[in-house]
């Protein structure tokens, strides 16, 4: 299948996605904020740079986009057609990343949520809010990859 930009426009375009303030990552911290749970943005001086950071309970969320994440089983995961090795391996690095940062968080005390884009619908609302609280209100060390 042929792309339907030149290689230059797709590189623009691709540029233009951001690592933050993703549209599912703002719907969960708009639901988290209402839920009543106070946090902290993208702190650097933790693995991985986390959404949200609720340092009273020592927690992360990640909410992680399926395609940058591979998120395995996920039709939003689908690797493209054209220059498939360098999405492979791309990718491939990005879930290696993502295993080190949650390791190096939990030898430091942290848990994790890992939240992923395909699960973030309105219609869903309540089972994220029982997600979520279950998480921050566990008190032992209980990372969580939906």
């Amino acid at each position: 299948m042929v792309d339907v930009f030149s290689q230059k426009k797709r590189s623009e375009i691709m540029k233009k996605i951001g690592p933050k303030n993703s549209a599912p990552e703002r719907y969960i911290r708009s639901l988290v904020h209402r839920m009543g749970y106070r946090f902290r943005l993208h702190r650097k001086d933790l693995p991985g740079k986390p959404d949200m950071v609720f340092p009273k309970y020592r927690k992360v969320i990640f909410v992680h986009g399926c395609f940058w994440h591979g998120h395995k089983g996920c039709k939003k995961s689908k690797l493209p057609e054209t220059n498939t090795t360098f999405w492979k391996e791309k990718i491939s690095k990005n879930i290696k990343r993502d295993y080190s940062n949650y390791n190096d968080l939990k030898s430091l005390g942290w848990d994790y949520l890992v939240l992923w884009q395909c699960q973030i619908k309105k219609k869903k609302i309540e089972y994220l809010e029982k997600k979520i609280v279950s998480f921050l209100t566990e008190s032992v060390n209980t990372s969580i990859t939906l």
